[in-house]
């Protein structure tokens, strides 16, 4: 690479970098502000706005209801999903290409076609109007992604180390458990954070499907906070980071995992 194209790469990255990292800044800049129209005042810094946006939110109860929804929603796609995917392409039973059609069909039906009648089924089950329902309604979206995912991982694996297994004469579930799932693991990791990533930040789904200001995720009780407070900008922003942050900490540990997942499953196809 020549150093005119290394320097145009740099600055083609330092430009994308500033338009993500900037608009997180002044954020966190309203997010001090002793002012209530978030005016950024560097002099001065208010740190008990986030004191008074967590406690005046009821945050710990939000954040505690959005940590379990998108835990059991990621564990829950991560046993559906591979063991689905296993099935289409590993065993191959009779229709599995079929099976796998109707998969691709759910992940091209858009989410609005399906709202109404989505809502009516869930708000008839017993769960209606809970976090319980919001989970059921999460697994059913995101596991046709995670059969799509997860198959194209473990396509990717050579028939003959299963072949020899079979020789071996190791069970189905055995090969799946300590072949298939140790070789496909960047995929699963990817797996499980964009599951926790989409469900964390949804909010049409948890607006739409609970009605109960105390069953509410992160995401609609920001939206109520900043109805109550729409006046108080630095407080809004406040709470807008405290949303923010577990997603920012997940990424950041997980960042290596997550870019080697996804580069391992492009360069696989």
């Amino acid at each position: 690479m020549s150093k005119l194209s290394r320097a145009l790469s740099y600055v083609i990255l330092i430009a994308f970098s500033a338009v993500v990292i900037l608009p997180l800044l002044a954020l966190l800049g309203s997010a001090l502000s002793p002012k209530q129209s978030g005016e950024i005042e560097l002099s001065e810094l208010t740190w008990s706005n986030f004191f008074i946006a967590w406690t005046e939110s009821n945050f710990e109860r939000h954040l505690f209801i959005s940590i379990v929804v998108s835990l059991v929603v990621v564990m829950l796609t991560l046993v559906i999903g591979p063991l689905a995917a296993y099935g289409l392409a590993i065993i191959r039973p009779p229709g599995s290409r079929a099976i796998f059609i109707l998969i691709l069909a759910g992940l091209m039906i858009p989410l609005e076609s399906i709202l109404i009648p989505l809502y009516y089924t869930i708000r008839s089950l017993p769960i209606g109007n809970s976090p319980a329902a919001l989970m059921v309604a999460h697994v059913g979206l995101n596991v046709s992604f995670g059969v799509f995912w997860m198959r194209a991982a473990f396509l990717s694996i050579p028939p003959s180390l299963i072949e020899a297994a079979v020789i071996d004469g190791a069970k189905m579930f055995q090969i799946f458990r300590l072949i298939v799932i140790p070789l496909a693991k960047p995929a699963l990791i990817t797996l499980a954070l964009l599951t926790f990533l989409w469900t964390w930040n949804d909010y049409f789904l948890a607006f739409l499907l609970i009605s109960d200001p105390t069953q509410l995720p992160v995401t609609v009780a920001l939206g109520e906070f900043s109805t109550k407070y729409s006046n108080k900008y630095n407080l809004m922003s406040a709470t807008a980071v405290l949303v923010a942050l577990p997603i920012i900490a997940v990424y950041i540990i997980f960042q290596r995992r997550f870019i080697e997942g996804v580069l391992s499953g492009a360069l696989k196809g």
